[in-house]
């Protein structure tokens, strides 16, 4: 009961007029986009990229990737795929904790489709909306539950990015800059994650140590994933630093500013580069092919634009 009151205050997904229907089976359903807010975040992906391209010299990335060992590109690509049937995995359980029973396999189709929307939907919000939006229309669960759901998938992720700063940040400062306090704090970090959790959202207690634990695998992958988009170009030095750029760079992709993480990435990586004294044309390169990686593997999605999962997920439950 207490789960039920402290969900409902939680603030409703913003609808508008304007936004796009997909070719899908949700009658009337949208994808709410305001104009303004969408050119908004086109034009700062823009000048992000802008800002990049008179700091670097892009032939010389494009040599790079020229060079590169494919079979650890092709590594990086099963990583990273990898990474996301786990969240797939995180998410599900979240989704069973409100009452959604979904096949892993029908989640699976409705998270890559998600994936597919968060190409082009700024900050990656609207590929959450959509499933949100979906599983309502067509299944009759509470938006308000649904949402909590997602939000507390974003929230888990976070957390995992947060304990992998915290470790790298230590490998790299040995000591200094408070490098020690800062790997103390994950232990107040994570008592604060669980109060919250407890009192806003006590249906989701139960699942807390695994959706953490999972969160940190998915990250963990995906740091795999970029040591070997290192490992294609033959760097051997410095790695702990390019590491943590790439977990910075995941955090301020998350935010809603630029479409997909396009840009912002890019710019952690370029300003990480001259703090640390790293190439920044290697810098870059990694963050392009990780966003190149994941726009390979978002597209897969495409499939489901066209056939409703959530129709499928019915003959998947049935199987």
């Amino acid at each position: 009961m207490n789960d039920d009151k402290n969900i409902k205050n939680l603030p409703s997904p913003p609808l508008g007029a304007e936004g796009f229907s997909p070719p899908l089976g949700a009658k009337g359903f949208s994808i709410p986009l305001g104009a303004g807010g969408r050119w908004l975040k086109i034009l700062v992906t823009a000048l992000c990229l802008w800002y990049v391209s008179h700091k670097i010299n892009w032939l010389l990335t494009w040599q790079l990737l020229e060079r590169s060992n494919k079979l650890w590109l092709i590594i990086a690509a099963v990583l990273f795929t990898f990474s996301k049937v786990v969240s797939s995995v995180r998410l599900n359980i979240y989704f069973r904790n409100t009452g959604v029973n979904l096949s892993e396999k029908a989640n699976l189709k409705l998270y890559w489709l998600g994936m597919f929307y968060n190409l082009f939907l700024p900050g990656g919000i609207g590929g959450d909306a959509y499933k949100v939006m979906l599983l309502n229309r067509q299944q009759k669960h509470a938006i308000k539950k649904l949402t909590a759901a997602v939000f507390l998938d974003r929230i888990s992720g976070v957390a995992g990015l947060g304990i992998l700063l915290t470790v790298y940040y230590l490998l790299i400062y040995k000591g200094t800059y408070y490098s020690y306090e800062v790997l103390a704090a994950i232990i107040p970090g994570l008592v604060g994650y669980y109060i919250f959790v407890r009192k806003l959202f006590p249906s989701f207690v139960k699942s807390f140590w695994s959706t953490l634990f999972m969160g940190l695998a998915v990250q963990f992958l995906q740091v795999v994933c970029v040591y070997s988009l290192i490992a294609s170009i033959d760097i051997y030095d410095n790695t702990n630093q390019y590491i943590l750029l790439f977990l910075l760079s995941s955090i301020v992709a998350i935010l809603p500013f630029t479409v997909g993480g396009l840009g912002a990435r890019e710019v952690v990586f370029l300003w990480g580069s001259q703090q640390f004294k790293l190439d920044s044309h290697q810098s870059i390169y990694i963050s392009i092919l990780f966003y190149l990686i994941t726009v390979v593997v978002s597209v897969v999605g495409l499939r489901w634009v066209y056939k409703d999962p959530l129709n499928l997920a019915q003959k998947d439950a049935d199987i």
